[in-house]
């Protein structure tokens, strides 16, 4: 009986302290599918904070710091960031945050993604759901070749951004594979017009919270 009654307190302890971590939802899915859009739908009707991966990473690109560089020759070739630069922008984001609610937009992208993740941050929150949006790469490439008008992103071209498709076909959607065996991945078909996208996921995010 002892045993048993210490093998739940351990149970109750660590779903006490699970409570108290901030919740984190991954939002994935290809170049143009929306993320960010719906991202700022979800902030304002569920008061998230957004963290995109790919902003934290421009932003440090930008501010002359010594992975600046590195950032932005990753970046220009389609390629993926080293994770610790990753995961130590997206800590480093949320300690600055008192709100205990995060989206965290385009991460985690590949194998060393998931594993940095893993090492770093799974003791730190408690994620509660991957947000797959799930687009053809045709109506993306058509979105963001429209953005490029305005963007003034230097991977916003058609060449950077096949490059960018064969990295997610080959890197991310395993990952979505394998959040898909947790039973944490929300499939939304983000083909809709936006508005119409963003009523799939208030019914996903009702049934979250």
């Amino acid at each position: 009986m002892l045993t048993i009654t210490t093998q739940i307190a351990s149970v109750i302890r660590r779903f006490s302290g699970k409570m108290s971590l901030p919740v984190v939802i991954f939002v994935l899915g290809g170049p143009g599918a929306g993320k960010g859009t719906q991202c700022e739908k979800i902030v304002k009707e569920f008061g998230f904070v957004h963290l995109s991966a790919g902003e934290l990473l421009r932003e440090e690109q930008k501010s002359g710091s010594e992975n600046g560089d590195l950032i932005d020759s990753y970046i220009r070739d389609g390629k993926i960031v080293p994770v610790e630069i990753t995961v130590g922008l997206l800590d480093k984001a949320m300690q600055k945050n008192s709100t205990k609610r995060f989206l965290v937009d385009g991460f985690p992208r590949n194998e060393n993604n998931l594993q940095g993740w893993t090492r770093i941050m799974s003791e730190k929150v408690d994620l509660k759901a991957v947000l797959f949006f799930d687009c053809p790469e045709e109506i993306c490439v058509k979105r963001i070749m429209q953005r490029s008008i305005s963007s003034g992103r230097s991977d916003d071209n058609e060449e950077s951004l096949r490059k960018r498709f064969q990295t997610y076909y080959n890197q991310t959607m395993p990952i979505i594979d394998h959040y898909s065996r947790e039973g944490l991945v929300k499939r939304i078909s983000a083909v809709l017009p936006p508005d119409e996208v963003f009523e799939e996921v208030k019914i996903v995010m009702s049934k979250l919270f």
